[in-house]
């Protein structure tokens, strides 16, 4: 029997080594009887699971970075995150923290955190990238929090699927002495400075050796931008100076001024027209300034330089000035762009399946990107062509209505122009390219095909760089990975118009839910879907709501409201913390 033991021993050694063998029996006779053996080795299916997991590497914790981390199926992926910070920042609040209104860490949730709820294995560095190699499919970091044996704190990290979700930067359009001497409001860090940076001026401006003005220039404090995130932060300084601080400054609260400077005719231009004038309006009754039609050129320690069409050159005196103008890329994805051959654009270009152009397995997502939509009059003739079923070289209305569809989902702006034209459906577009139109059996060449569809292009528009945006970006990306083995064999997406077969997901469809624009004195603006204009008191409960209930995690829910309640019952912080 101890032959017996050690030969079924070895032999289960020697089927170890031998995975090709599916089954191996093993019959040994003893005096006391037969015995038998019996080893399994593991199936094909088994083998497959147990196959290396893809790995997919995610640069960014922002909004689109961490929408698809919380959304993706992290047992079908080896998921490994890379950023420079190690939380998620709700930024819609930043203008918020800026004033005490609500406390930085309120607004965060560690990416850790976000991992552990998640269960899964996911692997997370604190570091930034700095290189991204697309040949080798790997990406260069640096961390500033430790170093390797080089000292240098530089390491590489090899990838099947990249997602780029860096977010962007602040625009200064190279104007001399922005970096130097503005405040920007993009990160935590940002609100943090500026709240400082408030305190400071009106504790300087308190100092009794200083000229009334002196204390005039301290208490100048100058908003560069007149989009959502600077009239925000605008409202709130006024709340916060109104409500706060003049009780606690009495001799010097009658000193203080606020401008925004806006390049453009109006401020909050991308909102209805309604709002814009409420906006201009309420901001004119509580005393601060809106300077429209004045384009900053130079920025000093102490001076704002502008220039107007009328009143050309002007330069005023100012304590603080919070830059916020617009975005920009960061520098390792213009390196990024050159590389891949999109050296000559300003924002790195994706498909609308959110995969960057002429790269493989790389996707961008969030402020970084930019969908290029497909025009239709690019492939018009392929249309045409596949729509053709009869090969007769004219359409009909009832050819056209069957691949209609695959159209609208591969081509939205076809949709977005009948509805703007307020056309029920394909035949009031023929009809307005050929004329009266009575049957469905009426015809149409190929040169009265682009025609009919001459104007549809012309309802294509890039996306804003908004949370909105990238959030919803993230979670569709992440839905495509989730099934991308199963659309392999069962592709949903529209017809490929210049390839056999349909594509495997349909396109990313940004989806409005509408937006607001927190105007102080606990009024607000809301535009939201079906031209719903919502302006007053209302509005900002309304405001308070939502805001609440997107946040990241029940704790920052709970941290964001007891702010909220505090500062009704005890008003701002003023320390200079």
């Amino acid at each position: 029997m101890r032959f017996a033991a050690f030969f079924l021993d070895g032999a289960s050694r020697a089927f170890n080594h031998r995975p090709t063998f599916s089954k191996l029996v093993v019959v040994l006779a003893a005096s006391s009887g037969g015995l038998v053996a019996y080893a399994d080795s593991k199936s094909d299916a088994e083998s497959s699971q147990n196959a290396p997991k893809k790995k997919v590497v995610v640069l960014g914790t922002g909004w689109a970075g961490t929408t698809f981390l919380k959304n993706i199926d992290s047992s079908l992926y080896d998921v490994q995150i890379i950023s420079p910070r190690n939380y998620f920042a709700f930024t819609p609040l930043l203008p918020s923290v800026t004033c005490g209104t609500v406390e930085p860490r309120s607004i965060v949730e560690p990416i850790r955190r976000v991992v552990n709820k998640k269960g899964a294995d996911i692997k997370f560095w604190e570091a930034e990238c700095f290189k991204i190699d697309p040949t080798n499919k790997k990406i260069h970091c640096h961390s500033d929090i430790g170093t390797n044996l080089d000292g240098t704190g530089e390491f590489v990290v090899d990838y099947d699927y990249l997602v780029i979700a860096v977010g962007a930067r602040s625009n200064t359009f190279n104007t001399p002495g922005v970096e130097e001497h503005c405040h920007f409001l993009k990160e935590i860090e940002d609100a943090q400075k500026i709240r400082r940076s408030v305190m400071d001026c009106f504790e300087r401006a308190s100092l009794p050796y200083l000229s009334e003005e002196e204390q005039k220039r301290n208490l100048h404090f100058v908003v560069v931008g007149g989009g959502p995130t600077g009239v925000e932060f605008a409202a709130e300084l006024h709340d916060f100076v109104s409500e706060d601080l003049s009780k606690l400054y009495p001799a010097i609260r009658d000193l203080v001024k606020i401008s925004v400077i806006e390049a453009g005719g109006h401020i909050l231009t991308m909102f209805d027209k309604r709002i814009t004038k409420f906006a201009e309006e309420k901001f004119q009754r509580d005393g601060i300034e809106v300077k429209t039609g004045y384009k900053v050129v130079k920025v000093s320690d102490s001076l704002i330089t502008m220039q107007n069409a009328s009143a050309g050159e002007v330069s005023v005196p100012y304590g603080m000035a919070v830059w916020s103008t617009g975005i920009g890329t960061r520098p390792f994805i213009l390196n990024f762009m050159k590389q891949i051959g999109q050296g000559n654009r300003r924002v790195l270009a994706t498909d609308e399946w959110l995969r960057v152009r002429e790269c493989e397995d790389v996707y961008a997502i969030g402020d970084c990107a930019t969908i290029t939509q497909r025009k239709v009059m690019e492939d018009i003739s392929a249309i045409f062509k596949v729509a053709d079923k009869d090969n007769s070289g004219t359409l009909t209305v009832k050819e056209i209505q069957d691949i209609l569809e695959d159209i609208c989902i591969r081509y939205p702006q076809v949709e977005l122009y009948l509805k703007s034209k307020q056309m029920r459906g394909i035949a009031d577009l023929i009809k307005d390219a050929k004329g009266d139109i009575q049957k469905e059996s009426i015809e149409l060449n190929i040169e009265e095909f682009k025609k009919a569809l001459a104007n549809v292009d012309s309802q294509v528009k890039n996306l804003p760089a908004t949370a909105q945006v990238a959030a919803q970006q993230g979670n569709y990306l992440a839905r495509c990975f989730n099934k991308m083995k199963y659309s392999d064999e069962n592709p949903e997406g529209p017809l490929r118009i210049r390839e056999s077969g349909r594509h495997r997901f349909r396109p990313f469809r940004y989806k409005h839910f509408g937006q607001f624009a927190p105007l102080g004195g606990e009024q607000a603006a809301a535009q939201l879907p079906g031209d719903w204009i919502s302006i007053g008191h209302s509005t900002q409960w309304l405001w308070y709501s939502v805001y609440a209930s997107k946040q990241v995690s029940w704790r920052t829910r709970a941290l964001v409201v007891s702010d909220w309640m505090r500062r009704f019952i005890f008003g701002r912080d003023s320390s200079c913390i």
